[in-house]
């Protein structure tokens, strides 16, 4: 296999993305390292209070990779980490054009003075990543990430970019750090009650309803060709009706499709398949769902000839189906609590912090 180029590795290597889950607001996939501590706070003619973001506008040398672009309580964010990142995400959202560098920079660093703050909580926490996690996740991220099919090759591609496994390591422990503090301060302190699921049931049922599917099959019956119009539509309307009787008395529906139909379910038995409620039209979808599984409507006209539906099976908020439906709902909630705190906490450190952005 051709080695992954320079750029895929340092963007593999320098991203130490979290694993959480998809609808979690972006906490730094690709998480900068912490920058060196500032020996003393920039000096500002005004004086800066917790909760303040100092804007100072600075030309941007590209040369210069550690120049100090925002400066989070007593922690310095550098050029070269905001870059790393702009490429991070790039590779990873596969966008090759779309933002100018100068408007992703503005949209990215937020999220870095974000993350280098739940770092910064993560230290007050005492927040520990042992060494077997760190590594834990790295052999997994080398089999689904980096594109190495063993330690030994990933680091000997690190090698020859001039990146260490040290560096690797610390990307992975601080995302791991941030994980387990907002698990802390944000997860753990979400929960869902059965009241709440109830009450969201009664005030959704209908859209919910909208949201289960029904398994059904389908016989179309069209008028003869070449007879007269009222004779025509007749002649059908009895054939659907005999083959009607015929699927009450036993009859296999499918066989039946086969051999009467004149739809393009015919070759597979008359089968719909699964279908979410909507998909058809309202009139015919009302001729399935009014049947029990396993019945057979009766002869409906429609402009193209008479139908006849069978329900295979349909779900609906009762039994399993509605066990299936509280899960769902316990996993909204959870997912709107979740991300009300994970805001609400955010704003809370970033209102006792000092932040000075550069650029």
């Amino acid at each position: 296999m051709r080695p992954p180029s320079r750029a895929l590795i340092l963007v593999a290597a320098l991203g130490g993305g979290c694993a959480v889950p998809g609808w979690v607001p972006w906490i730094g996939t690709t998480p900068p390292a912490p920058g060196p501590p500032v020996a003393a706070r920039p000096k500002s003619p005004d004086v800066v209070q917790p909760g303040d973001v100092r804007v100072r506008p600075v030309a941007v040398d590209d040369a210069v990779m550690d120049r100090v672009i925002a400066v989070v309580n007593n922690d310095a964010i550098t050029l070269g980490e905001l870059q790393e990142t702009m490429v991070a995400y790039r590779h990873e959202s596969r966008q090759r054009g779309g933002l100018r560098d100068a408007d992703l920079a503005k949209q990215l660093l937020p999220k870095l003075i974000d993350n280098r703050l739940q770092l910064q909580e993560a230290d007050r926490e005492k927040i520990v990543v042992e060494d077997a996690e760190v590594t834990e996740e790295l052999r997994e991220r080398i089999k689904t990430t980096y594109g190495a099919k063993s330690m030994e090759e990933f680091e000997r591609l690190l090698k020859e970019q001039g990146v260490t496994i040290e560096a690797v390591k610390k990307r992975l422990r601080d995302s791991l750090r941030v994980q387990k503090v907002i698990r802390r301060k944000v997860a753990l302190r979400v929960s869902v009650t059965d009241q709440e699921i109830e009450q969201y049931l009664e005030q959704n049922r209908a859209k919910l309803e909208t949201g289960l599917s029904y398994h059904a099959r389908h016989i179309l019956v069209v008028p003869e060709e070449g007879a007269a119009d009222d004779a025509a539509w007749e002649q059908a309307r009895i054939r659907a009706e005999l083959i009607r009787t015929q699927l009450v008395d036993g009859a296999d529906f499918a066989d039946l499709a086969r051999q009467h139909s004149r739809d393009a379910s015919a070759r597979d038995g008359g089968d719909l398949g699964t279908l979410k409620r909507g998909e058809l039209s309202q009139e015919v979808e009302a001729q399935i769902l009014a049947l029990e599984p396993g019945g057979v409507s009766a002869p409906y006209r429609s402009p193209l000839g008479y139908h006849l539906f069978k329900l295979e099976s349909k779900d609906s908020l009762e039994g399993e189906g509605l066990v299936r439906v509280k899960q769902q709902i316990r996993e909204i909630l959870f997912r709107e609590k979740y991300e009300a705190r994970l805001d609400a906490w955010l704003k809370e450190i970033k209102q006792r912090a000092i932040i000075e952005v550069r650029m």
